[in-house]
């Protein structure tokens, strides 16, 4: 299995914030299982539910119903390559350090949507 790779580190103050890649599905579900309210309209919005999806098919936000739908659409968006064997599953996630205590506090199947989140972390959007 590939390893994790730092692939952006920035500072504001006493905040450190980091987006990692990784491959670890478990990992990946512990993070998306500690969203707050605003990472998971960041991570809606970069899935484009509401672009994909008519409306009367998406869950109503705040239930596990909801939570459940938006894994699996992490899920499927964050499949490498559907010809692969093992299928191979790669996510971004954001890491904010403040006063020495780390917390994964957003993962996304892309790249641009992780920077963002973490730019907004550091003020810078």
């Amino acid at each position: 299995m590939p390893q994790q790779e730092v692939f952006f580190e920035g500072r504001a103050g006493d905040r450190h914030i980091a987006v990692l890649k990784t491959y670890d599905r478990s990992y990946a579900r512990e993070v998306f299982g500690n969203f707050d309210d605003e990472a998971m309209k960041s991570l809606a919005a970069a899935l484009e539910i509401e672009k994909n999806y008519d409306p009367a098919d998406i869950p109503t936000p705040g239930g596990q119903e909801y939570e459940d739908f938006l894994w699996e659409e992490l899920i499927e968006a964050s499949l490498e390559d559907v010809r692969q064997s093992p299928r191979l599953y790669s996510f971004f996630v954001v890491t904010e350090t403040k006063a020495g205590k780390a917390e994964d506090v957003y993962i996304s199947a892309d790249w641009p949507s992780a920077k963002d989140y973490a730019l907004q972390l550091l003020g810078k959007v």
